[in-house]
């Protein structure tokens, strides 16, 4: 059963943020009232349209009892009825509770895993896949650090990617990424497996981590080493330790202010997810529920080339388009966690 109630208070709630900004008296909450209408806007057309099907059914019931028009309610009513059921599920979903970080950009970190040269080409092939997808999705993408390996690989990798639902839909890739294929670098024509991990942080705002200047230690250093795209471009390299956790973020920009401000936001989001785990870890620790958790433990995915098959082992979904998937079509495979992870949730709230 729906809650009558909670349908009402969205209602009210959407029509007194309708009225706030267009008379004008929001002020300078206007950007915050702005965005919770944008975001209550879809579940209230959903809303009223399962009410809108609820009340043709009860006229057509009504109809039922008036002998010129019972033939026609009898033919219309299945059809309703029908549609009712898709439209209960429909509110369902819309009313389920959100991870308020949805809507936020994400930092993104890829690192190889076990499988030397190999494991570092893949890295660098899931960042492409990733690119690929942003791009395709109007995301904005922009590397914030990289390091390469000679072969160009890549050793580590940080991005922010900005966008509407950014995390919604990015949260799902964080895993190890198994790959099989024989590498570039094997004569034999053996097949290797080898893998990367993924890292998808939502972006911390200022108010959700207050840092102790007293628990940071900064030093400005010259960057140096062989590979990547910064490191012989800069003299102004900043490396943060956040002596609490032992966290350590490196940013290597050309400009040394830059680089700080690089280096604080990354460290706010670690420290951010840090927090957010421990609550999850909490909430769900009479339950195993990994798809969106950020287990990064976990293998997540494993990419077959010679046999043109990507297998996505949270939900047993298995493509034989590996080509499109690399090349970031990573629709089909995102819809499919998000519809897993709100059917897993609707089981736990009873729906």
């Amino acid at each position: 059963m729906i809650a009558a109630e909670r349908i009402e208070q969205l209602i009210d709630r959407f029509q007194f943020l309708e009225a706030k900004m267009a008379d004008g008296s929001a002020g300078a909450d206007i950007a915050a009232l702005g965005k919770e209408y944008a975001e209550l806007r879809p579940v209230v057309e959903t809303v009223t349209a399962y009410k809108d099907l609820v009340s043709q059914i009860a006229d057509a019931e009504a109809m039922l009892a008036d002998p010129e028009m019972k033939e026609l309610a009898e033919a219309e009513l299945p059809e309703l009825r029908s549609q009712l059921e898709a439209s209960e599920h429909d509110v369902q979903l819309a009313l389920l509770p959100r991870d308020a970080a949805d809507a936020r950009p994400a930092l993104l970190e890829i690192r190889p895993g076990t499988g030397g040269d190999e494991a570092s080409l893949f890295a660098g092939d899931l960042l492409r896949m990733y690119q690929r997808y942003a791009e395709g999705q109007g995301w904005k993408f922009e590397i914030l650090e990289e390091s390469q390996t000679e072969l160009g690989g890549i050793k580590e990798v940080v991005a922010r990617i900005a966008g509407d639902g950014v995390f919604a839909k990015m949260k799902y890739e964080s895993g190890v990424h198994r790959v099989q294929r024989v590498p570039e670098t094997e004569s034999g024509g053996r097949i290797h497996t080898s893998a990367a991990t993924v890292a998808v942080l939502p972006e911390a705002e200022d108010v959700d981590i207050e840092i102790n200047p007293a628990d940071i230690r900064i030093d400005t250093m010259r960057a140096s080493g062989s590979g990547g795209q910064h490191v012989n471009t800069t003299d102004s390299a900043v490396r943060i330790l956040h002596e609490p956790t032992g966290i350590i973020v490196v940013s290597s920009e050309k400009s040394q202010h830059r680089n700080r401000e690089i280096a604080m936001q990354v460290l706010k989001t670690r420290l951010f997810d840090l927090e957010r785990q421990r609550v999850d870890s909490e909430r769900s620790a009479d339950r195993k529920s990994q798809v969106g958790s950020g287990d990064r433990s976990e293998r997540i995915r494993t990419y077959n080339f010679p046999q043109g098959r990507m297998t996505d082992h949270r939900i047993n979904l298995t493509l034989y388009s590996l080509g499109q998937v690399m090349q970031g079509d990573l629709g089909e495979i995102i819809a499919a966690l998000q519809a897993d992870a709100q059917a897993t949730l609707l089981a736990e709230m009873g729906g």
